[in-house]
């Protein structure tokens, strides 16, 4: 069920206490017997941020519950009013911890890139959010796919690497890894180093999303979505 803005009821919440309340709610999860299996970033598109009126990403929590094989259906229902990145995931070899990590320290923590699929969503009616908001709602962040070909980075420019997005087999949208901070191993760098004002840092096993290489393509039932990222493989979910 879609609520008002949080940033409407409450005039004075500030972005820390918007992480508070994510992780509050992500020690509750715990609590129920879900496992954090990594994490994301969000707002990586001068766009993005320029439209919340930011100058920084945001982050979220990755949960055992949220991750979905490449090919499954998903229930439609199971959404408010979901929308679709793709994105190239990083699983880690190492620990990361903050606050000096560099992009060249996450290449060398990386163990596969692999390509994926988040779904987004919105708790908070008609995605009318600011910063404040998505941070509290774990980044807005509903689903994973994740993709069966994993990579290591030898060879691959992440910078420059290409995706192609497909609804219902049209061709919907087209990035490349620099739309995430310049190269997507920045993007995980920042994230490292924002957790550690948090006593949080990314471990090694975990699986991190470091932005959409494209803008969010809402999506319906029925809808089949698939990811196109050239030698580093494809992905694809379908809303039933």
């Amino acid at each position: 069920m879609p609520v008002t803005p949080l940033s409407e009821r409450v005039s004075t919440l500030n972005v820390h206490d918007a992480y508070q309340i994510q992780l509050k709610i992500i020690e509750k999860k715990k609590e129920e017997g879900h496992k954090i299996i990594g994490k994301k970033v969000g707002l990586t598109s001068a766009a993005m941020q320029q439209m919340l009126g930011v100058d920084e990403p945001d982050y979220g929590h990755l949960l055992d519950n949220m991750r979905i094989s490449d090919g499954e259906k998903v229930k439609f229902s199971e959404f408010i009013s979901p929308k679709v990145e793709a994105e190239i995931g990083f699983i880690l070899d190492k620990d990361l911890v903050g606050p000096n990590v560099n992009y060249l320290d996450v290449l060398m923590a990386t163990k596969y890139v692999v390509p994926t699929i988040e779904i987004i969503d919105s708790r908070i009616s008609d995605w009318k959010i600011r910063l404040v908001d998505t941070v509290a709602d774990n980044g807005s962040s509903a689903r994973v796919v994740v993709g069966n070909k994993f990579s290591t980075i030898e060879g691959f420019n992440l910078r420059t690497q290409g995706m192609v997005l497909y609804k219902n087999d049209e061709m919907v949208a087209t990035g490349a890894g620099t739309a995430a901070l310049g190269h997507p191993a920045k993007a995980v760098a920042w994230l490292a180093n924002k957790l550690h004002e948090f006593g949080i840092h990314l471990k090694a096993g975990e699986l991190i999303l470091p932005g959409a290489l494209s803008g969010a393509v809402p999506v319906k039932e029925e809808d089949k979505i698939s990811a196109h990222f050239g030698l580093l493989g494809t992905v694809s979910v379908t809303f039933e």
